[in-house]
């Protein structure tokens, strides 16, 4: 167990903050994740990777957190302060906060494809197995959700897509 906790503690802990936002609890959900895993480890019946049973466990945990998150209802998070803009180390680290904020303003069904396909690096047909829909939902949602953190981010759609068949994500 120690050698898969070790091999993919640090993809499970992107993905969770990535959908939490949080650094304490993407923590708490990584170790949920590896609990669970421990837990479940005999239901793997090796149909997919190991590593996409892990991603749809890690994207569970994150989900029941966001529930739980939901009906406690916290108060707002503070944005942090606004930056300038350049290539300086500050200003990419600023923009990688735009980014940050712009995920979190996405629904959940559109950040956990953008996040598993464009940020773990996951094929379309893992991402698929790993949230349990069918491949085109998957790729409708990827592209979605970038419209969504283009229109978030302030900048226009990609280039060829039309945005009068997008949904406004708020």
């Amino acid at each position: 167990m120690g050698a898969l906790v070790e091999r993919h503690q640090d993809r499970i802990y992107g993905l969770c903050y990535r959908m939490l936002g949080r650094p304490e609890d993407a923590a708490d959900a990584t170790q949920d994740v590896f609990v669970s895993c421990m837990r479940k480890l005999s239901g793997f019946r090796g149909d997919s990777k190991f590593s996409t049973w892990l991603y749809r466990v890690a994207v569970n945990v994150c989900h029941d957190t966001l529930r739980k998150r939901m009906r406690e209802r916290p108060a707002e998070e503070e944005p942090p302060e606004e930056q300038g803009r350049g290539g300086d180390p500050a200003s990419q680290a600023a923009a990688a906060a735009d980014v940050e904020r712009g995920l979190r303003q996405l629904p959940e069904e559109y950040r956990v494809v953008l996040l598993l396909h464009d940020l773990q690096d996951l094929p379309y047909e893992e991402v698929a197995q790993a949230i349990g829909a069918p491949l085109g939902t998957v790729k409708s949602r990827i592209h979605r959700a970038r419209l969504a953190l283009a229109r978030a981010l302030g900048g226009e759609p990609p280039e060829g897509s039309d945005p009068s068949k997008f949904q406004e994500a708020k």
